[in-house]
């Protein structure tokens, strides 16, 4: 198996963000022998039946289900997966990717056609995946067991952009019944064998994996939103692996079974600003004054997280020294007794007590506001399509792509496939844009924070804290992959 901190080969667009490997539980490779079944147990149930091109798209990462041609290491980095080497052709719109011999869990050979046919798939789906916001890519196969992906304009950073989940590669059988059907289709180390609603999933383990036999012999996986759960069924033994247990829970657990890892996630506030209130910058203004982030960082998260200080976090140790003030912001204004709705979700247990101190906070301010809490599956759709004044959401501002310049376009630029803030601004878009055409490291990392202050700058958005997350490990499990990136958790390593 390829390690996580390989490095890229010549050619490819090195950009660091985190230090060190991924934070495992334990060390070790895969084995040939029967291997006790992981007990598994998620905060987010299945929203779209597990398509791979929206946030189901990272459940199967997270479950060694799916993967594509690149991954990400704990440095922002791409590094190998089914493609073994890549390179720019000279005119920068094209990528060549060698792919490496490798099987579909039906037991199909991953072939250029194939790759090709999955990511032209990927890229003609509806809504686009946020990796692809703006970007036109086709792929088709090329000579020497290679894959030529091509977008219409240059992409620098087209390795990290197929790093994301939406990305993942998958047999043609897959696409045979009109949608996507991950069940026995995918590339991983663990194959989908059965799913029971938005309750759970059975999965085993796919012996012909290309980067060897996976010491546990399957998953089974569960899915459940309260965080205090999670927390309780680490507790008494009942899951080997808890994601997102809640901060007020860590300190109950045995020693040595919270496992906190420094994110680049973010918590913020977004405002509609298409909304009757919030489409008025003066009253995006009053609510971004009200709130006093740094008693929520101390008291919402017992001091896991940093108090907001921009879009991008101190987990990103170049932001805060490229940091832009935003100008121009509008001076606050009178809520004059303005009624919101302000929603969030409760799968991540924190966001339910930051929106009650939020409402308190602008209800002091002005505004009147209607609080609403409703587990993920049943808000996002909700939300993206504007139907809350306010939200409050956490986001790896990493997430998609590796490449802040791709998640400022997904989150904040007319286009965006995930705009909770519906934010549609000429000068944003133009700074994004500025941002996503750069090519060096130094230029690209200025431009982003250039880009970073427009956004701000409107009020659409109010950092509220940086996370770190905490993640449930039985005292028993080895080899637990602590993702900065939150795309992976366990892998062919992970064992008990």
């Amino acid at each position: 198996m390829l390690s996580l901190c390989r490095r890229l080969v010549p050619g490819v667009l090195l950009v660091p963000l985190l230090s060190g490997c991924f934070a495992q539980s334990g060390g070790g490779s895969p084995d040939s022998g029967g291997g006790a079944r992981l007990r598994v147990t998620l905060a987010f149930p299945p929203t779209q039946n597990f398509s791979p091109y929206g946030q189901d798209g990272v459940t199967l990462a997270r479950l060694g289900v799916a993967e594509g041609l690149t991954r990400l290491d704990a440095n922002g980095t791409a590094v190998p997966a089914l493609a073994e080497s890549w390179h720019s052709e000279r005119d920068g719109r094209s990528w060549l990717f060698t792919l490496r011999e490798a099987t579909f869990q039906d037991g199909t050979e991953v072939t250029p056609a194939a790759v090709a046919a999955s990511l032209n798939r990927a890229a003609q789906a509806k809504p686009v995946p946020a990796a692809l916001a703006g970007v036109t890519l086709t792929a088709q196969a090329a000579e020497g067991w290679q894959v030529r992906v091509s977008t219409a304009e240059p992409d620098p950073v087209l390795p990290l952009r197929l790093s994301n989940p939406s990305l993942a590669v998958f047999s043609a059988k897959a696409y045979a019944g009109g949608r996507v059907n991950p069940i026995g289709t995918a590339t991983g180390p663990f194959r989908l064998a059965k799913v029971s609603g938005t309750g759970g999933a059975t999965l085993e383990r796919f012996d012909g994996y290309w980067g060897g036999r996976a010491h546990a012999s399957g998953i089974d996986a569960r899915f459940v939103p309260d965080g205090t759960a999670r927390a309780n069924a680490v507790r008494a033994g009942e899951t080997d692996i808890a994601e997102a247990v809640p901060v007020a829970q860590a300190s109950s657990l045995d020693k040595g079974t919270a496992r906190e890892t420094a994110t680049p996630r973010l918590t913020a506030l977004y405002l509609n600003t298409r909304s009757k209130v919030f489409g008025d910058p003066a009253r995006r203004a009053a609510a971004r004054a009200a709130i006093d982030t740094s008693a929520l960082a101390e008291d919402v998260y017992e001091g896991h997280a940093d108090p907001g200080d921009g879009l991008f976090g101190p987990a990103l140790t170049w932001a805060a020294d490229r940091r832009v003030q935003p100008s121009g912001r509008a001076r606050p204004g009178d809520p004059g007794g303005a009624a919101i709705t302000l929603a969030t979700y409760d799968n991540r247990p924190e966001l339910p007590e930051v929106a009650q101190v939020l409402q308190q906070r602008l209800q002091r301010a002005g505004f009147k506001v209607n609080l609403v809490v409703r587990d993920y599956s049943r808000l996002e759709s909700d939300a993206l399509a504007g139907k809350f004044d306010a939200v409050v959401a956490a986001r790896n501002m990493m997430l998609d792509t590796g490449d802040p310049a791709s998640v400022l376009a997904g989150d904040f630029t007319c286009d965006g496939g995930y705009n909770l803030a519906r934010l549609c601004d000429e000068k944003v878009d133009q700074a994004v844009a500025r941002a996503a055409s750069a090519a060096g490291t130094d230029e690209r990392r200025d431009a982003v924070m250039a880009a970073e202050a427009a956004v701000l700058g409107t009020d659409a958005v109010v950092p509220l804290v940086h996370q770190k997350i905490i993640t449930g490990v039985g005292s028993a499990v080895r080899g637990a992959v602590l993702d900065p990136f939150e795309r992976l958790l366990v892998g062919p390593g992970t064992r008990r």
